[in-house]
């Protein structure tokens, strides 16, 4: 396979490009077990998910609104 007299940029174009996608696969992964730590812990110090609460049958209100920031016609005025 003979890549011509730009081989150099093409091979270094994939090997970058391979770099970006393995360090964007790595980082959602550690994200992705980060984020179960938190959650583990948060679960740990009893607070729970609203789908536990629903299937138990318990009544689980919306929360309440943030006060409007927006006028009465509906501009931030």
């Amino acid at each position: 396979m003979d890549l011509g007299p730009h081989a150099t940029f093409i091979v270094a174009a994939y090997a970058v490009a391979i770099l970006i996608v393995a360090a964007m696969i790595a980082w959602v992964i550690l994200d992705h077990l980060s984020q179960k730590r938190i959650l583990a812990d948060l679960e740990e110090q009893g607070m729970t998910r609203r789908s536990e609460r629903l299937g138990r049958g318990q009544d689980v209100s919306r929360p309440a609104k943030a006060a409007s920031t927006l006028g009465p016609t509906g501009d931030n005025a």
